[in-house]
């Protein structure tokens, strides 16, 4: 890449101090965008983790697409040391160390970045989605498989039907359909890319299958790194200790 992503210089160590980084960061976040429309053409980038939690390990995942043809033009992994236990809310302080490591790798810089998760549907509105576009600075959005604890009305049957996705009265994304009569994902801004582009972008992903490109082709990439690091004996000395604590 060009501009590697911006590496955090110390990572939380406990719940809270977790949470009073996403309360600072949460200012930050630009719901607006503009970000990329499908019709700006370039390239946009999956990421996506597997883990192996018996052995402390986490594999991550970034695969580049072009954007008009969903060609795979670039990819990248990186194999850490899990920085963070699992607490619900605060699953980007577990996996965001591994994905910068893996966006590090790339030599193609993405315009767009896709998340398997959220963006601002999140409790305290920052989601993956949201703190990975703080940190590299590249628009990203989520596309999440369940709505969390959102709520929804069930979208029409068709392709690109879609209703909001509210907590409480606020509206956080899109339930949207990307299959005729196939359950529907949940799309939410991250950081850079208004909500429109990024159901756009997601039914440009999806031409196929119910989730995007991207996700499928970071899924499957993440899993075979992680099944190679644990064949390779779980040295020690070969993983990351990524994510100095403060």
């Amino acid at each position: 890449m060009t501009t590697p992503p911006t590496r955090p210089a110390c990572w939380p160590r406990t719940e809270a101090e977790a949470e009073a980084e996403q309360q600072r960061l949460r200012p930050l976040v630009d719901r607006r965008g503009p970000g990329p429309s499908v019709a700006d053409g370039g390239t946009v980038a999956g990421v996506d983790v597997a883990y192996d939690d018996r052995r402390d390990l986490v594999a991550a995942a970034a695969v580049v697409l072009d954007v008009a043809t969903l060609r795979v033009v670039d990819q990248a992994t990186a194999v850490s040391r899990i920085a963070f236990p699992y607490v619900p809310g605060l699953l980007a302080f577990r996996e965001l160390p591994a994905v910068l490591d893996a966006l590090a790798g790339l030599r193609t810089a993405p315009g767009l970045i896709v998340c398997d998760g959220y963006g601002i549907a999140h409790p305290r509105r920052l989601g993956l989605a949201s703190h990975l576009g703080l940190l590299t600075g590249i628009p990203c959005f989520g596309v999440a498989k369940t709505p969390f604890t959102f709520t929804h009305q069930p979208p029409g049957h068709h392709r690109g039907d879609r209703t909001a996705l509210l907590d409480g009265g606020e509206d956080v994304g899109r339930a949207l359909r990307t299959r005729d009569g196939v359950k529907p994902v949940f799309v939410s801004t991250g950081h850079g890319v208004s909500l429109d582009h990024a159901c756009a972008h997601t039914l440009n992903l999806t031409p196929r299958h119910r989730l995007p490109e991207t996700t499928r082709q970071a899924d499957s990439l993440c899993r075979r790194a992680l099944a190679a690091a644990v064949r390779q004996g779980n040295d020690p000395s070969m993983f990351k200790e990524r994510g100095r604590l403060c």
